[in-house]
């Protein structure tokens, strides 16, 4: 069992900065890191392995972000056993079960036993993350489940249990294409847009959302939602993203960033120097160019709440 670390707890102010705006580092990948150890010649990364890239990405990253997202099974124990995340860093742990549900080559949501509230506060986690996907609209024959509104329903009870404990609740979405299906731009822009909508009407705390393709899709997020958001980097290449967070925050009153890979993947796979050199050099630079991206431009969080 790893260290327990308390931290307080003081809503979503834990793990934004002064202003309140959100520059978070995701760090929580589990399967997908497991793929990225495996594209650069290691094709069953270990523990040790894994929770290094933990320790390295948090000791490095921490000092400039307002907090870091991290999972409970390398992350939790890499911050909390080694005590190297900066003060000034709250820490949301990723509650979701990793092994999402199938239905017929769809997601489908399932709550991870255990893991609720109270278990992240136990952790020393001061907001509770869980990733949901969503297809809104999708067609469904007759007594097949309604993904949408069991997806909806889980995260009403997400966000519910998370008040009932006085911890943040960030729910991040992914829309999925259906089994067979393409989506064009247009599309893409309106389930990231129509999901978030009914995600929103559950009142969590923080959406960690993708980017809405357009700045009309970004226009239609400021108008329809009552939550504050922040926008999330999805992997894509770090010029890109900081276009993506400049038309989320001018265009859809984005509260900050939730970013991961944009700015730390290169550093899986390196030896330790070489890596310890790249994440305190490049990746740290990366981020101080996005938290100057968001300054004056994101809407801090409690001017977002409508």
């Amino acid at each position: 069992m790893s260290k327990v670390v308390s931290r307080p707890l003081n809503g979503l102010n834990s793990i934004a900065n002064s202003e309140g705006i959100f520059s978070i580092v995701a760090m929580d990948q589990r399967n997908t890191l497991k793929r990225m150890f495996a594209a650069v010649g290691v094709p069953a990364a270990t523990d040790e392995q894994m929770y290094g890239a933990k320790v390295a990405v948090a000791s490095a990253l921490s000092k400039s972000a307002s907090g870091i997202l991290l999972d409970p099974t390398w992350g939790v124990p890499a911050v909390n056993d080694n005590d190297i995340l900066a003060s000034t860093c709250g820490l949301l742990i990723a509650a979701e079960n990793p092994n999402r549900g199938d239905f017929n080559g769809e997601p489908r949501p399932s709550a991870m036993p255990g893991q609720d509230a109270a278990w992240v506060k136990s952790l020393g986690g001061q907001a509770v993350k869980v990733l949901v996907s969503m297809h809104p609209g999708r067609p469904r024959a007759a007594g097949e489940p309604d993904l949408t509104t069991e997806t909806v329903a889980l995260v009403q009870a997400i966000v519910d249990d998370c008040k009932a404990q006085g911890i943040p609740s960030v729910i991040e979405n992914l829309i999925y294409a259906l089994p067979g299906q393409e989506l064009t731009p247009q599309q893409k822009e309106d389930l990231i847009v129509e999901s978030a909508l009914l995600l929103n009407e559950t009142k969590p705390d923080l959406l960690k959302l993708e980017f809405p393709i357009t700045e009309n899709g970004a226009k239609r997020l400021a108008n329809g939602l009552t939550v504050p958001w922040a926008v999330l980097s999805a992997g894509v290449a770090f010029d890109q993203f900081k276009k993506a967070i400049i038309i989320s925050c001018d265009a859809g009153g984005a509260s900050g960033f939730i970013a991961g890979r944009s700015i730390w993947k290169e550093a899986i796979g390196m030896a330790p120097e070489e890596q310890k050199t790249f994440l305190t050099t490049t990746a740290i630079a990366r981020l101080d160019e996005l938290n100057a991206t968001v300054v004056g431009r994101a809407v801090p969080w409690h001017k977002a709440v409508k």
